[in-house]
């Protein structure tokens, strides 16, 4: 199967697409892997026809608003992310009638009619560099929460919190931590900002699923926990084969993530299934939004 796909994609000119938290079989068959918005910058850039995006729905809509003129599938049309389902145009639109006007940062884990209302994105990466950036000293941040908290513990600005949250990365507690540290003594642990803040305080490194692999590349340790969803460990293990990375939690694993098989990326790719599409008069604004991140 993973031939068959190989030589289909190559037949078609698409090029196929795995977020960090697929499983390893997809992530083996994809031409990048990495984190959502890098991988649509990267296959913006590239003459490829189609696009098959192995993620959940937003994924696929942020490659289509980089990407207009691509065919961009999602294998699984019904792969979707809780947390980007915590926030709607409308729900946003009620939150600033009710605060009153700010600039609105909206993470990238987020519907693309949100994008389109929001002044920039922002990744787990660069949230606290994006919110300093911001001229003005109030901002709302949406949807998740725990990156708006880990946001604001290191900027001077005043984030106003939308109440959303990753159920993978929230059931993470510190006592979690506590047991891993317990069973792995010598191995520092490894959090992503959309853990609470508690299980933030008790990791030794915050960091987006990249940054994870960069740090692990680069330290001198051998043994790693790690506080993310349990798809990371292996392009950790691919990246790193010389160490050992083990799972803060083995609750950490996002059904949405693995609902695509290597079937559903063939049959979708032959048959032009799961096509994604955002109309313009959204694609547009949701693209400055998105640009002026990218931008610096």
């Amino acid at each position: 199967m993973k031939e068959k796909i190989r030589k289909l994609a190559k037949e078609k000119n698409a090029i196929i697409l795995a977020h960090n938290y697929q499983p390893p079989e997809i992530q083996d068959i994809a031409d990048l892997c990495g984190d959502s918005l890098e991988l649509s910058i990267k296959a913006a850039k590239t003459d490829a026809d189609i696009i098959v995006f192995c993620g959940v729905h937003f994924m696929a809509e942020t490659a289509y608003i980089l990407s207009p003129g691509k065919s961009v599938l999602l294998p699984r049309t019904d792969a979707g992310c809780p947390m980007a389902d915590m926030v709607s145009p409308e729900s946003l639109q009620k939150k600033l009638a009710a605060l009153g006007k700010m600039p609105v940062v909206t993470y990238v884990n987020s519907p693309a009619s949100v994008k389109a209302l929001s002044d920039i994105c922002c990744t787990s990466a660069n949230a606290v560099e994006v919110a300093d950036r911001i001229p003005e000293n109030e901002i709302l941040m949406v949807p998740d929460r725990n990156l708006a908290q880990y946001t604001a513990s290191r900027s001077a600005k005043k984030i106003h919190l939308w109440e959303g949250y990753c159920p993978v990365h929230e059931c993470l507690r510190p006592e979690d931590i506590r047991k891993a540290r317990d069973a792995h003594p010598n191995a520092p642990v490894l959090a992503h900002p959309e853990c609470r803040p508690e299980t933030l305080e008790a990791a030794d490194v915050i960091a987006s699923t990249s940054g994870m692999i960069r740090y692990a590349q680069e330290s001198e340790k051998k043994e790693f926990i790690i506080g993310t969803e349990t798809g990371l460990l292996y392009p950790l293990r691919k990246a790193c084969p010389d160490k050992q990375f083990y799972p803060a939690s083995e609750k950490t694993e996002c059904p949405d993530m693995k609902k695509i098989s290597l079937e559903d990326v063939y049959s979708s790719l032959e048959n032009m299934t799961g096509l994604v599409r955002v109309p313009e008069n959204i694609r547009l604004p949701a693209l400055r939004a998105v640009e002026r991140m990218i931008e610096k």
